[in-house]
């Protein structure tokens, strides 16, 4: 019988999965990387149970991975922002849009490119010390036709 977890397994992709490979969690965070922040918004945006979206949170603020900042009083209200290391996760969200993209999309892909210049950008390897874009300076649009031909598959 498969364990339901990946304790005592020496991989830090196995490690990464206990911290965000629970169903509905890379969608929570995905949503707060296109600018989502209120439990209402994730609630609207992927229709998941609230008791399911609570849970999750709190899982995502213990991991590190959103700070909870309480945005109004009366009634008491938070949002959920993503820390440096939840922001750290954007190439690896990257990483596996532009898989999916490539070998799963039923709709018509997506590309990601920089704001300054629209040239796109891919997730990949770098040398270290390379530049590297902040999430704030790329953009997912839907990809032009010309842009792809030959590009899936």
């Amino acid at each position: 019988m498969l364990n339901r977890d990946y304790e005592g397994q020496d991989c830090s992709i196995a490690r990464a999965l206990e911290v965000v490979g629970e169903r509905w969690t890379l969608l929570i965070i995905r949503d707060a990387f296109l600018g989502l922040r209120r439990f209402d918004q994730f609630q609207e945006s992927l229709g998941i149970a609230r008791n399911v979206l609570t849970d999750r949170l709190a899982r995502l603020v213990q991991e590190g991975i959103f700070d909870r900042v309480r945005y109004n009083d009366r009634p008491e209200r938070y949002e959920y922002r993503l820390t440096p290391k939840g922001r750290d996760l954007g190439i690896a969200l990257a990483g596996l849009r532009q898989w999916g993209d490539k070998y799963l999309s039923q709709e018509p892909p997506r590309i990601t490119r920089r704001r300054s210049d629209k040239r796109p950008v891919i997730a990949a390897f770098v040398p270290e010390g390379s530049a590297v874009l902040r999430d704030n300076e790329i953009e997912t649009v839907p990809a032009r036709a010309p842009a792809l031909s030959g590009d899936r598959g």
